[in-house]
């Protein structure tokens, strides 16, 4: 057996309500939380970002997920029958027990699908998009659905005005298919990596088997995220351009014959610095943090979404995906559609 895993289809999904960086300074103030839109963009590049509306089974995780990966199999010219492999990934499931991945079945009705969840913060999608390729190229797997989907709002600590800003809520998928072994479309090489000892940097410490939620955590806001926001900086440039080299070097593909890069959506700021330091020019860049926010797992796939159906990515291009998360956990992978 030889195979090689290759990308069909994208889709991705939004809860409807969009909240500009205006309206979120507005009801910050609520709180004695004082920040403005020109403050927000000059540090992030955000300009709005989309939240979920508690309760509502329509804006589920799961539920964004399921829009995302119809939108993906339709795309790709599949049904959810055709789905051998569900691998989602989040940080922020419906429910610790079933996985998300169990709940997108269920409502995809992909009846021949084993499914299991992944979690790497927001390097999750590209974890899990690997792990796909594995699957495929071993022999076991023909199709699989792979989701990044969060609904960090649920987490977030709006008493911190440095991180409360960034996050937002979104849902981005992709179908891998099995593919010839001479075919040139497909993943052509990955690489991850983590490093434990850099967890408390990015964290949410309650709500897990250690540190049940309680009352004093939920007073001291232990289940929702902390971040030591320039130690995430330099940490996330480094890795981020330490990655890219990997994957460009063993494909000896240069930076000039580089047609995309979509980086995790973060921080503008961090984006530009690694760019930079690679010599990818802006335009090769694909971004929509200015309109999502840091959607964490969600983040490449639903940019890669948007430059699909924009036409932008076309037959034959590389494409050099790049993630920096919570754990710590890197990596990059590059594909040619």
């Amino acid at each position: 057996m030889n195979y090689n895993a290759k990308v069909t289809g994208t889709g991705s999904a939004f809860p409807k309500k969009s909240v500009s960086n205006e309206e979120l300074a507005k009801q910050l103030a609520k709180d004695g939380i004082e920040t403005n839109h020109e403050w927000i963009l000059e540090r992030t590049g955000i300009v709005s970002r989309h939240y979920s509306e508690t309760g509502n089974p329509d804006e589920f995780n799961s539920s964004l997920a399921c829009l995302a990966s119809q939108k993906a199999l339709q795309m790709a010219g599949k049904t959810p029958e055709d789905i051998d492999q569900i691998i989602f990934a989040t940080c922020t499931p419906d429910t610790p027990l079933p996985s998300n991945g169990c709940w997108l079945q269920k409502k995809l009705g992909a009846k021949n699908a084993y499914a299991m969840d992944l979690v790497a913060a927001c390097s999750g999608f590209i974890y899990a998009l690997n792990t796909a390729d594995q699957a495929i190229r071993s022999g076991d797997v023909k199709t699989s659905l792979v989701v990044g989907s969060e609904t960090l709002s649920s987490m977030t600590n709006w008493s911190d005005r440095s991180s409360c800003v960034l996050f937002g809520d979104a849902a981005g998928a992709v179908i891998v298919e099995r593919a010839p072994a001479d075919s040139q479309s497909k993943i052509i090489t990955s690489h991850l990596q983590s490093d434990g000892n850099l967890w408390e940097i990015l964290h949410v410490i309650a709500g897990g088997s250690n540190e049940p939620v309680s009352s004093e955590a939920l007073k001291q806001k232990r289940n929702k995220i902390q971040m030591q926001g320039r130690e995430v900086f330099k940490h996330a440039v480094r890795t981020l351009s330490q990655f890219a080299t990997k994957a460009l070097d063993e494909a000896k593909i240069s930076h000039e014959d580089l047609d995309w890069f979509i980086p995790h959506q973060a921080n503008l700021r961090i984006i530009e610095a690694v760019a930079k330091r690679l010599n990818i020019p802006m335009n090769k860049v694909i971004l929509n943090l200015d309109k999502c926010g840091n959607t964490s797992s969600a983040t490449v796939p639903t940019a890669l979404d948007e430059a699909v159906r924009q036409g932008k990515i076309k037959s034959g291009q590389t494409v050099l995906m790049d993630v920096f998360g919570a754990g710590l956990t890197y990596g990059s992978l590059l594909l040619r559609w």
